[in-house]
């Protein structure tokens, strides 16, 4: 099986919509997971692509998303501190909800021509699953690791992944499992 690509959804967030007030401390423990599921991914030099909204700021490149995030203090900076863009990865902006939509992340991934997708980020009943479906209709495997989203409440988090697993056979293995194990779990779903 082909290595993964990782695709880091809505990380770099300002946190300052209705609700966020909820999700941030999840976000935080989401982050905070996702940066040594990263850490060990390195290792095997799998690429990173953050796929990020754009927040209506139509001129910002992803950069100054991250900037922004960092001048916001609080979880938003704590969360850009944590996942800070590194040499070698890769960024796109998204207009919507699907990290696909309106954006070049197909052509990339043909490039790239990963096994499967690990999907991580915020939130998991928004974007993480509009990202998922869309990745299954085009055939990817994917690995959402229960504990790299996060949602407004345990309950939505819960039902977007037991949902995912079904719908995409998504594994939602933590992220502390062995990638041997979500490499053979994924070797038998068929797409």
């Amino acid at each position: 099986m082909a290595g993964p690509v990782l695709l880091l959804v809505d990380y770099m967030n300002p946190l300052d919509f209705p609700g966020s007030e909820k999700l941030a401390p999840a976000a935080l423990r989401a982050a905070r997971n996702t940066r040594l599921l990263r850490m060990k991914l390195k290792g095997r030099r799998v690429p990173c692509v953050f796929a990020n909204d754009n927040f209506g700021r139509w001129q910002s490149q992803f950069d100054n998303v991250v900037d922004w995030c960092r001048s916001k203090g609080a979880a938003s900076a704590e969360i850009a501190r944590l996942l800070e863009p590194e040499r070698g990865d890769i960024s796109i902006l998204k207009p919507r909800h699907s990290a696909f939509y309106g954006t070049p992340l197909h052509f990339l991934l043909e490039d790239l021509k990963p096994g499967y997708l690990i999907v991580a980020g915020v939130a998991a009943e928004s974007c993480i699953t509009f990202t998922a479906l869309d990745a299954y209709l085009r055939r990817y495997k994917l690995w959402i690791p229960e504990d790299c989203v996060a949602a407004e409440s345990a309950v939505l988090k819960r039902r977007a992944l037991e949902h995912l697993a079904r719908v995409t056979k998504a594994s939602t293995l933590a992220s502390t499992t062995p990638l041997s194990r979500i490499e053979a779990e994924l070797r038998a779903v068929k797409p």
